[in-house]
Order: C-alpha cells, then structure tokens, then sequence
C-alpha cells in the first residue's frame, strides 16, 4: 500500500508540472527576453548581448547597482555578528530574566510587514535627525536580517553537544576561548548560510530601503522600480537577469553551507 500511494501519477505530475510552470516560467520568459535584440519587450527580434552592454555604459544603474552592494555586504556582515551573538544567547544563556521579551522582538521582523517595518525606521531617523542615504539603509537591512540570521545559527547551536566545551575547558580553555575552540568551527558553516541569505535579502529588497534612503543614494531595486513605472525597456530585462543569477548563486552556495553544518551537528551531537 506504501508503494501504491508514493507512486506519481498523471494527476500529480501535472499539478506538479502546473505548480513549476506557475512559479518559473515568467522568469524564463524574462531570462529569455533580455536576449532580444529588438527594443520592444514583447517582439522578438533575434538574439542580442545589446541590452547588458547598455546596462555596464548606464552611470545611473551602475551607481545603484554599487550601491546596493554595498548596503548588502555591510549590514549582511553587521547581521551575521549580532545575530549570531543573539543566537548564543538564546541557546546558551537558560532562562534569563527577559528573555521571551528579546526573542520576540529579536524574531519580530519575520512576521512584521515591510512597510510597518520600513515606516517605523523612517519616523525613527526622523527623530533623531539623521540624513538619509548609505547608513540609514544600512541599519535597516541590518535589523530586517538579522532574525534570519539567528534562526539558522540557532538551530545549529541546539544541535551541538556542550560536553564539547566542558571537555576544551577541562584541557585548560576558559569558557570564551573554549566556545571558539570547539563550538565556532562546528558551526561556521551555518554562520557563513546566514550571512549569505542576509546579503540576499538586502539585494532583493525595495520596500524598507524606499521608506530609509535618500537623495542620491538609490539602490538598484528602487532604480528598477522607477525606471518600470515608465515602462519596461529590455535593459530592464538584463538587470533582472544578472540579478536572479547572482542571488541563486548566493541561495545555492547558503543551501550547500547549510547541509553542511547540519551534517556536522548531527555527528557532534550526544548519542
């Protein structure tokens, strides 16, 4: 019976067939165009690198394009740093005074919407009269990813083995140079997962960095976005193109560090 019902039949592998065809195709289809040598996006009009050579002579994407680089780098790093401290804290530090009031709020970006988010930073450096630009963006990618950071860390450091420690700090290690000695390296593999999902996040995102930059200082999702609302030029199509790439290389590469740390936990934990 077992073996009947994992069986695919026609109906699932059509579901199945329909469900990628819903999520993938219009990505195809935008891959495909930014190909097309002929200036409107819905003729074709043979195949033409065109549209990226235009993409690398336009300053005003370029400069977005860095822009958005660097806000992700900075606040994936500064993410990774606290949320891994965060993690440490939550796993390692028992039932603190508090500590229900810092997992919510260190996990509340998770469920709360961009804009809630967005708008709230926004008032905040309002407040405190803070130009707008590299930073502002900056602080608020770094709180949006930071909880994803802490999430994946976590599950690491709750699958680890602490006799691992006790047993550095029998050999001699006090507790801070045991935690680097034997739990770091068990675990650098989901610090590296988090940090590479945190800098995709900060790539992709257009709403909380729309509410916290400012003039001068645009980062390429709000680029494309506004050059969209005038209609959609086939250099559109290559930016696009160069992005899903990059950001499935970064997926793929915290996907593969991921099940790497997992399997290291798994032979690091008690039996």
């Amino acid at each position: 019976m077992a073996a009947r019902a994992s069986r695919l039949t026609r109906f699932n592998i059509a579901a199945l067939a329909l469900g990628f065809a819903f999520l993938y195709l219009p990505i195809v289809i935008l891959v495909i165009y930014s190909f097309n040598a002929s200036k409107l996006v819905t003729v074709w009009g043979g195949w033409s690198l065109r549209w990226y050579g235009d993409f690398f002579n336009d300053q005003a994407m370029l400069a977005a394009a860095w822009m958005s680089l660097r806000v992700a780098l900075v606040s994936a790093t500064a993410a990774t740093l606290l949320g891994t401290l965060a993690a440490v804290a939550l796993s390692r530090g028992g039932h603190f005074r508090g500590r229900t009031l810092f997992s919510g709020m260190l996990y509340a970006p998770l469920v709360m919407p961009e804009v809630i988010t967005g708008l709230s930073l926004l008032l905040l450096f309002v407040a405190l009269d803070a130009e707008r630009g590299f930073w502002t963006v900056t602080i608020a990618h770094t709180t949006l990813t930071m909880c994803f950071v802490a999430v994946v860390v976590q599950s690491r450091l709750g699958s680890l083995d602490r006799s691992l420690e006790e047993a550095a700090m029998d050999l001699g290690c006090d507790p801070v140079r045991a935690f680097f000695a034997a739990t770091v390296p068990l675990i650098w593999p989901a610090v590296a997962a988090g940090w590479m999902l945190a800098c995709a996040l900060s790539l992709d995102d257009l709403v909380i960095a729309s509410f916290t930059t400012g003039p001068g200082s645009a980062t390429l999702p709000i680029r494309i976005y506004s050059e969209v609302r005038l209609g959609v030029k086939p250099e559109i199509n290559a930016i696009c193109t160069l992005i899903i790439g990059v950001v499935t290389l970064v997926i793929v590469a915290a996907s593969l560090a991921s099940k790497l740390s997992s399997a290291r936990g798994e032979s690091a934990a008690p039996l």
